[in-house]
């Protein structure tokens, strides 16, 4: 859409002026009146006093298809303008625009206001006003005031109101007041604002109770969107989505998109603030080079995806204690090994569909969700943390849970049993979501845009894929007759395995540590001596002649175990701190839009790491490439600004930008070349790769 009809309307303007200025009976009052508009100053207090914020209004009522304009006009049209005289010391706000209607000329699209308006703005009065004074406000306005031609007009307006030690409410303070509360506020849900394949925009908020009715996006600025193009509301699955037409100058992903979301008619009218960076991600979802997937593609890359993530380190705590369970397996019946694995793989995909389920009510009540969000509470880090810790005391033979401590589990995990395997896959789900692997990160991304149904089959296909090694195993004899035989030997292994376990949970610790300080450290360190307590209390009482002293240890076994709970229920929340400062070499700027923006200006290289405590890919990838001298050289010598977002704790801004590049979760590198857009590096680093990316620069 061209701008020529909006100068041309200028042009038109400004030849109707001095015909036009005649027609204003300007008034050094507050109140002034054109054939088309009455203008009235008005107040929320009759009085003033010291310091006190004040609401001053401009009124305008319009005559009968006639409009006046809202701070984006449209396509043509210019805004109301007042330029205020104040008393000593007193400060102006910007007007508080209220939300407009949008008003269709022929193939043009105007936005602004008819009948009536009220603008409104704050006035900041001094602190050293002296009671019985009387204070003078002047506002000098201009507006243009269009039917089927446009007449600029203006008016001086002036009030007067005495200063006392007291403010009193005006006659108009109520309306005021009103006027104030029905002003656009900010959405109670996430709207979210991204291009589609077809180049359009489309903003997107959760699909609850009654459909809007109608739905409209007033653009704070031109350029982004058409504003005569018609906006399409549909649903998709559990999101509303209002597709914009792009304008003149449409956004580039992570440019802010600016204005007011409309929603219903009439007195159910509500308007909401947008404003938010625009997302690269299609609708279905993107890899890592921005490829667009669909659904089948995406169970596919979930299926791989959940394979390599047997690989990953979060992993392996878990999964030597399944290896061996097949030691044990292998050589006795097929059909015990083949239940076995069933159940090992029902426990796997029973997670991740509870997991998925959880996703989608949070989801559903506008929370903010991705991959591995549960670790961002530290409640979570120190269950699983005491739960790691109990299943290394079971494996070194300190814990013996049996059927007493009902509820608890049957020997968890290391049970010899159906429910000992389908523990097993629900530890090895719970432990793997700090984790990605390469080609989840597109499937992922994809699933928590999609309803529900296939969000779930996303996650199914994910759990399979971390299942399936140990499945085939189980139903392939020949494999398991090449395991070592059942033996003494076993025990030993057994207890041996019980050091990863540790190893994790003092892993999860330090997470703590950084999550909620000091306190939290030693809130779950004496949680873990409460568990260690109840299992030896457990295991000298459990063998006790007298069934008192076996019901005393187990009560006292219990409640050892519900202190611990009562501890981890005044868990601290420390302030946010740099968890990757915690690990992480000197070297390094904490990630923040402005500051990649400002060296994106400046045409400097950037190299961004979203990384978090509880991500053991990320951490790993630091130590085994970004922090080696070779790598570190390379940044200093192309001059590479190093910036790194911390996702320990939620972050918006860290959301946003990786929903910029189709994310949901760390780890996320960026290479931001010079002059040029940016590279989504691979979520398993070697120096070679991050050498050979630089490189790859310098040639081009």
């Amino acid at each position: 859409m061209s701008r020529f009809p909006f100068f041309l309307s200028l042009v038109l303007l400004g030849s109707a002026l001095a015909a036009t200025a005649s027609q204003a009976q300007i008034f050094a009052a507050d109140q002034a009146r054109t054939p088309q508009v009455e203008v009235r100053l008005l107040s929320d207090s009759a009085s003033v006093q010291p310091g006190q914020r004040l609401v001053l209004a401009l009124e305008q009522r319009i005559a009968p298809h006639w409009h006046t304009y809202w701070s984006n006009p449209g396509d043509s049209g210019q805004p109301t303008a007042i330029a205020w005289k104040l008393p000593a010391g007193a400060t102006a706000g910007p007007i508080l625009w209220p939300t407009p209607e949008r008003i269709d000329i022929g193939p043009l699209a105007n936005y602004g206001y008819s009948t009536q308006v009220l603008l409104l703005s704050e006035i900041q009065l001094p602190k050293d006003l002296q009671p019985g004074r009387d204070l003078a406000f002047e506002a000098a306005v201009t507006w243009l005031v269009c039917k089927d031609i446009c007449l600029p007009q203006e008016a001086k307006l002036s009030l007067h109101l005495p200063v006392a030690a007291k403010a009193q409410a005006s006659v108009q303070a109520d309306s005021l007041k009103a006027a104030r509360t029905a002003l656009p506020g900010k959405a109670p849900w996430p709207v979210q604002a991204q291009r589609d394949p077809q180049g359009k925009l489309l903003l997107s908020w959760p699909a609850k109770g009654e459909a809007p009715g109608q739905a409209q996006f007033f653009a704070a600025q031109w350029g982004p969107v058409r504003h005569a193009e018609v906006q399409t509301l549909s649903r998709e699955g559990q999101q509303w989505q209002l597709s914009l037409a792009p304008g003149e100058s449409p956004l580039a992903a992570g440019q802010k998109l600016q204005g007011l979301l409309v929603l219903g008619e009439g007195a159910d009218r509500k308007a909401y603030q947008v404003d938010l960076p625009l997302r690269a991600a299609s609708a279905e979802g993107s890899t890592s080079n921005g490829e667009v997937v669909a659904l089948l593609p995406a169970l596919l890359l979930a299926l791989v995806g959940g394979l390599v993530l047997n690989l990953m380190p979060c992993v392996f705590p878990v999964l030597s204690i399944k290896a061996f369970s097949l030691v044990q397996q292998a050589h006795g019946h097929a059909d015990e090994a083949r239940r076995h694995g069933v159940a090992y793989t029902l426990g796997v995909l029973a997670s991740f569909a509870v997991l998925g389920a959880v996703l989608l009510l949070l989801r559903g009540a506008g929370a903010e969700i991705g991959w591995g969000l549960q670790f961002q509470s530290p409640l979570f880090v120190l269950g699983v943390a005491w739960l790691l810790f109990g299943l290394g005391l079971s494996l070194s033979g300190l814990l013996e849970v049996g059927a007493g401590l009902g509820g608890v589990g049957s020997s968890l995990a290391e049970k010899r049993g159906l429910a000992g395997s389908f523990f097993s896959g629900v530890l090895a789900a719970v432990v793997a979501t700090p984790c990605t692997a390469p080609f989840m990160g597109a499937a992922v991304a994809y699933a928590l845009q999609q309803p529900g149904p296939q969000l779930l089959a996303v996650f199914l296909s994910l759990g399979l894929g971390l299942a399936l090694p140990y499945l085939l195993l189980s139903w392939w004899p020949a494999l398991q007759r090449l395991m070592p035989r059942p033996g003494a030997w076993m025990n030993v292994l057994k207890q041996g395995l019980a050091f990863p376990m540790y190893g994790a949970a003092i892993w999860l610790v330090w997470v703590l540590a950084l999550q909620g300080g000091a306190q939290a450290v030693l809130i779950a360190l004496c949680g873990m001596a409460l568990i260690a307590l109840a299992a030896w209390l457990r295991q000298v009482s459990r063998h006790a002649r007298s069934a008192p002293w076996r019901r005393l240890g187990l009560a006292s076994a219990l409640g050892a175990l519900m202190a611990a709970l009562m501890l981890g229920a005044g868990l601290p929340v420390a302030a946010p701190q740099s968890a990757a400062a915690g690990v992480a070499e000197a070297g390094f700027e904490p990630y923040t839009p402005e500051r990649l923006t400002e060296l994106r200006a400046e045409g400097k290289p950037v190299f961004v790491n979203l990384t978090a405590a509880w991500c053991i890919s990320c951490l790993v990838n630091e130590k085994v490439a970004l922090s080696r001298p070779e790598v570190k050289a390379a940044f200093a010598e192309r001059g590479i600004h190093y910036l790194k977002g911390d996702w320990t704790h939620q972050d918006p801004r860290i959301s946003a930008l990786l929903a910029e590049h189709g994310r949901s979760g760390v780890p996320l590198y960026l290479y931001y070349p010079s002059g040029a857009e940016p590279r989504i590096l691979p979520q398993l680093l070697t120096p070679g790769l991050v050498l050979d990316e630089l490189r790859a620069d310098k040639k081009t």
